[in-house]
């Protein structure tokens, strides 16, 4: 294992695993959040639009989806956040992470959602609160303490969900993890166990941090 640890760089690889996680996860949690506001919203075609793209997003292949954007995006239609190949393919592959995660980030936040009670909206209205403002002021801040739980299994699946970011070509785990089969497939086990460990090392914080939060800051009812 440390022979392995020596020849090949995982530890930057898992480094852009972070990355890719960290950056995909802010572009998730915002187009997430406007999609959840478009499921409650009060016009049907906002909610139309909302319904479906989460039902088409979340049922697409995520390798179908980076490669959409790295071949699509930049391939075809030229569009480059980067000048540098590298930096250009990570970005595609965030926002193919950030597209398809949003999806479950609404859904997530929908099930916060169901926990704030109705007569609370009603009570903002009442008072002549608009729309925006009832969800901005009332219903979000509640919406994401109840959803901590479902939000941190989202955020641990797209932790694992990292390694696809291989089909836009961008090194990380999973990448290194084939070039060390390649080259050493007679330390196949030694291989799996560094890669495991490594993502174990990762979420396993994740896991725990998000069970605290959602019992410190769950809404008492």
């Amino acid at each position: 294992m440390g022979e392995l640890l020596s020849q090949y760089d995982v530890l930057g690889a898992f480094w852009v695993n972070i990355q890719l996680t960290f950056f995909s996860a802010i572009g998730a949690l915002i187009i997430g959040t406007i999609l959840a506001v478009m499921r409650i919203s009060p016009s049907a075609s906002l909610r139309w639009a909302g319904a479906t793209y989460v039902n088409v997003v979340r049922n697409t292949p995520l390798t179908l989806i980076i490669l959409g954007c790295w071949l699509v995006l930049w391939g075809q239609l030229g569009v480059n956040v980067s000048a540098d190949l590298q930096k250009n393919n990570f970005w595609m592959a965030v926002i193919g992470l950030s597209v398809y995660t949003a999806a479950f980030v609404c859904e997530s936040l929908r099930s916060g959602f169901n926990t704030v009670p109705v007569g609370q909206a009603e009570a903002a209205r009442s008072i002549g609160l608009g729309f925006t403002q009832t969800v901005n002021l009332v219903v979000l801040p509640q919406a994401f303490r109840g959803a901590i739980a479902p939000l941190g299994n989202t955020l641990i699946a797209l932790t694992k969900n990292s390694t696809v970011a291989a089909a836009a070509s961008v090194l990380q785990a999973s990448t290194v993890m084939q070039q060390m089969i390649e080259f050493s497939p007679q330390q196949g086990l030694a291989i799996f166990m560094v890669i495991a460990l490594g993502f174990v090392v990762i979420v396993f914080p994740m896991g725990l941090l998000f069970t605290w939060m959602s019992t410190r800051l769950a809404v008492a009812r």
